[in-house]
C-alpha cells in the first residue's frame, strides 16, 4: 500500500490518506481482513501527526470500510457493493446539482448542460 500526499492540495491530509486507502479498498488492493499499519506507525511512515491518522481511519470507520478491533488493529471489512454504489450515487447526484448551479449561473440551459455532459463522457 502506497499513500502519496501533497502539502501543496488544498485537500486536507487526514483526507487525503483516507480517499487514497478508500481506493485501496475499492479496487481490492487492500482485502477484507488485511491488517492495517497501526495508526502510529502510519502517522510516521508519512510523517503526519498521530491526530491527523486517526481522523482518518476514524472517517473510514463511519464509512464502513475498516473496522478498529481494541488491542488488534485495524482491519478492512467486507465491502457491500450495494452500500458503496449506493454511496456513490448520491455523491453523483450531489456533485451534478452543483454542476448544474453553476451551469444556471453561467446562463446554460438544460440542452447545454446535457451536450456538456455528453461530452464529459467521451
Amino acid at each position: 500500500m502506497r499513500i502519496v500526499l501533497s502539502h501543496h492540495s488544498a485537500v486536507p491530509i487526514y483526507e487525503q490518506i483516507k480517499e487514497q486507502l478508500k481506493a485501496s479498498v475499492l479496487s481490492g488492493e487492500l482485502t477484507e481482513d488485511e491488517l492495517l499499519p497501526s495508526i502510529r506507525q502510519l502517522a510516521r511512515d508519512l510523517k503526519v501527526s498521530v491526530i491527523t491518522t486517526t481522523r482518518a481511519y476514524n472517517d473510514l470507520e463511519l464509512e464502513g470500510f475498516i473496522q478498529t478491533v481494541p488491542g488488534k488493529g485495524c482491519y478492512v471489512k467486507k465491502i457491500d457493493g450495494d452500500l458503496v454504489r449506493a454511496k456513490f450515487l448520491s455523491e453523483t447526484k450531489t456533485a451534478l446539482r452543483e454542476a448544474v448551479h453553476l451551469g444556471k449561473m453561467a446562463g446554460l440551459g438544460k440542452k447545454e448542460l446535457h451536450t456538456l455532459l455528453d461530452e464529459t463522457e467521451a
